[in-house]
């Protein structure tokens, strides 16, 4: 039988960080089917082969983590035929309009300011602590979706490395996955092909020095240490992950039992 999802990731040319997060393992030797959960940068400068493809997934549901100042810099997503697009903004770990300015037109006393000496990692670390903490009904509302009838389904956010990574992290905590499974998946956003474009104005030699994306990296990266804190945080919040699911997410073991069954082959 031909699969209709190929096996090797597909080159897109507007679309960073895509990939179909099926294959990684569970804790009881089951494995996350291919072609029903994705993950991806926006789609917003989705080219028409991109959309193509992409319809090609014949995927129910996008969510899109983004805020309102990450679709006025970048524009809103493609439009896919018989797609149902959910957007739920979680905490911007960039914080959003001040931050991409900063980004954008920071001189690099102002970035040293802002981020040097541990200040941009910290940022980034308190930024993991707060969606676990704070947006327990967007990822309820994600899951129960899942569990009901939102497959295939694709989650993304600006650069698909944050609000998305930890969406999809906490789908797949709830689904079983090894631990050191999810991490692997979430580092595989530090691959070059697959990071965000960091846009600076100017043109002086000085916008891109190696300095400034020193200073920059650490909002830019997928380090395992953010996802670390967030995983902390279950623990030390909810006391594991059962009770986070559980207590925080309203996810019962019927619920849950059913997002396996769609999820898991």
């Amino acid at each position: 039988m031909t699969q209709q999802v190929p096996s090797t990731e597909p080159e897109l040319t507007g679309v960073r960080n895509f990939r179909d997060v099926g294959d990684l393992p569970t804790v009881d030797g089951r494995r996350v089917r291919r072609g029903v959960l994705f993950r991806s940068g926006h789609l917003a400068h989705a080219t028409e082969q991109d959309a193509a493809f992409l319809t090609s997934l014949g995927l129910h549901t996008i969510f899109d983590f983004r805020n309102a100042a990450d679709k006025k810099l970048e524009g809103p997503d493609v439009e896919l035929p018989g797609v149902r697009n959910v957007n739920l903004p979680l905490t911007d770990p960039a914080h959003g309009a001040e931050f991409w300015k900063m980004v954008r037109d920071g001189d690099l006393e102002q970035l040293r300011g802002l981020l040097a000496d541990g200040k941009a990692e910290n940022r980034m670390i308190l930024s993991y602590r707060t969606i676990i903490k704070e947006r327990t009904a967007e990822h309820s509302q994600v899951l129960h979706a899942l569990a009901e009838d939102s497959v295939p389904a694709l989650m993304h956010c600006a650069a698909g490395k944050d609000r998305a990574g930890l969406s999809i992290a906490v789908t797949l905590l709830a689904l079983g996955v090894e631990r050191e499974a999810i991490v692997a998946d979430y580092l595989e956003s530090n691959a070059k092909h697959r990071r965000y474009k960091v846009r600076r104005n100017g043109s002086s030699p000085d916008v891109y020095s190696p300095e400034v994306m020193e200073l920059l990296s650490p909002l830019f990266d997928a380090r395992a240490e953010y996802l670390a804190a967030a995983m902390e945080t279950v623990e030390e919040t909810w006391g594991g992950v059962d009770a986070y699911l559980e207590k925080g997410l309203r996810i019962t073991p019927a619920v849950r039992e059913r997002l396996r069954d769609r999820l898991l082959d």
